[in-house]
C-alpha cells in the first residue's frame, strides 16, 4: 500500500465519522473510476452525454464563434476530452492560435487524452493540468489569450444550488472582460428517465459507485466487502436532484488501517456519495445572476433533455435564445 493522499485520508475520516455518512464525489475519479465513467457515458440509459455531444457536434461553429481570439480553452474535469473534439476542430478552423488546457484529477487519463489530441490536431497546443479546478485555473496565463472556460457534463449539478452560484462567482473572479464560459446543465424531466440514467441495466454506475470503497481499500488499507453494500440512486423531486448512495446490506464494522479507525454500519444505513441537481430555465437564469454572469446564449439537444449555456463575464448580455440542436435558428 502506497503512502495515502493526506487530503483523501482526511476527507474519508471526516465523512465516515458523520452521523449521516458521506464521501466527496471527487474521489470517484481514480484511474479505474475514470474508465468506468467513460463506460457509463456509453450506456443507453445515460442520456446527458449523448445529448451534449449532439449539441456540440451540431453547434460547434456557433459556439466557436463566441470564443475569444486568440483563445485558451480551459476545460474543467476534461476526462478523455471526447466531447470536446468537435469544438476544438471548429476553433482551429476559426482561430489562428488555440491553446487547450485540460484540467482533471486523473493524471493518467489526462496524459493519454492530451497525447491523442496532439496526434489528431498537430497545430493545437496542449497543456494538461493534473489538479483540482481551483489549482488548474491558477495555471492559466492571462497574457496568452482570452479564456474560453468549458465545464461540460453537468458537473455543476454535483453542487448545492447556492454553492453552484458561489462557485461560478469564484470562476468569474479569475476571468477578464471578454472571456467566456460554456457550461453544461442538465434539465428537469420525469422520474423514470432520471432514475434510469443512474441505474443502468448493465450495472456500470453501481460498479462506479462501489469503486469508491475499493479505492479506500487500496489506498487506505480499508476492509470493505463490496458484496455487503449496494448502489442506490433516487430522484427527489422536491429537491430537483438525483441522490446517490452506497447502502449497507447488514450490520457490520469495517476497519481502515491507515486511519486507525473502525466504522460501524447498521443494516440499511447509507453513505451519501453524490447529488446531481437538475435545472429548469428560470433556475438557470437565477444561477447566472448568483454567479454575476450574463447568459449570452443557450443551446438544447433535439429532445430538449440537456442545455449548453454560454455565459459572459463582462455584462454584455446579447439576450439568450434557446436553440434546439436538431432545428434551425428560432
Amino acid at each position: 500500500m502506497a503512502a495515502p493522499n493526506p487530503r483523501f485520508a482526511e476527507d474519508v475520516r471526516a465523512g465516515l465519522r458523520k452521523s449521516s455518512k458521506s464521501l466527496p464525489c471527487v474521489y470517484f475519479y481514480d484511474r479505474r473510476g475514470s474508465r468506468l465513467f467513460e463506460s457509463i457515458c456509453d450506456q443507453p440509459e445515460y442520456y446527458p452525454t449523448r445529448a451534449e455531444r449532439e449539441i456540440i457536434r451540431d453547434r460547434a461553429d456557433d459556439i466557436a464563434e463566441a470564443a475569444p481570439d486568440p483563445v485558451q480553452v480551459v476545460e474543467l474535469g476534461s476526462g478523455s476530452s471526447a466531447k470536446t473534439v468537435h469544438l476544438i476542430e471548429a476553433l482551429l478552423e476559426a482561430r489562428e492560435r488555440v491553446t487547450y488546457l485540460p484540467v482533471d484529477v486523473s493524471r493518467d487519463i489526462l496524459n493519454e487524452s492530451a497525447a491523442q489530441l496532439k496526434e489528431t490536431f498537430p497545430p493545437l497546443e496542449v497543456k494538461p493540468i493534473a489538479a483540482r479546478y481551483e489549482e488548474g485555473l491558477r495555471a492559466v496565463n492571462p497574457h496568452e489569450g482570452g479564456v474560453f472556460l468549458l465545464w461540460l457534463g453537468s458537473s455543476i449539478g454535483n453542487l448545492e444550488r447556492d454553492e453552484a452560484g458561489s462557485f461560478l462567482a469564484g470562476l468569474r473572479s479569475r476571468l477578464s472582460s471578454g472571456d467566456r464560459m460554456l457550461i453544461g446543465i442538465d434539465l428537469v424531466k420525469g422520474r423514470e428517465v432520471l432514475e434510469g440514467a443512474y441505474n443502468d441495466e448493465a450495472g456500470v454506475t453501481a460498479e462506479f459507485n462501489l469503486n469508491l470503497l475499493a479505492r479506500i481499500n487500496r489506498d487506505l488499507g480499508g476492509a470493505f466487502d463490496l458484496d455487503k453494500f449496494r448502489h442506490l440512486a433516487v430522484y427527489k423531486a422536491e429537491k430537483g436532484r438525483v441522490e446517490m448512495y452506497l447502502q449497507s446490506l447488514c450490520d457490520q464494522t469495517v476497519s481502515i488501517e491507515s486511519l486507525n479507525m473502525k466504522v460501524s454500519f447498521r443494516e440499511g444505513e447509507r453513505i451519501h456519495t453524490e447529488n446531481s441537481h437538475k435545472y429548469d430555465f428560470h433556475e438557470i437564469d437565477v444561477l447566472a445572476g448568483r454567479g454575476g454572469l450574463e447568459l449570452l446564449d443557450q443551446w438544447l439537444d433535439s429532445g430538449c433533455l440537456f442545455s449548453l449555456n454560454l455565459f459572459g463575464v463582462d455584462g454584455q448580455c446579447l439576450g439568450p435564445e434557446r436553440h434546439d440542436a436538431g432545428q434551425g435558428e428560432g
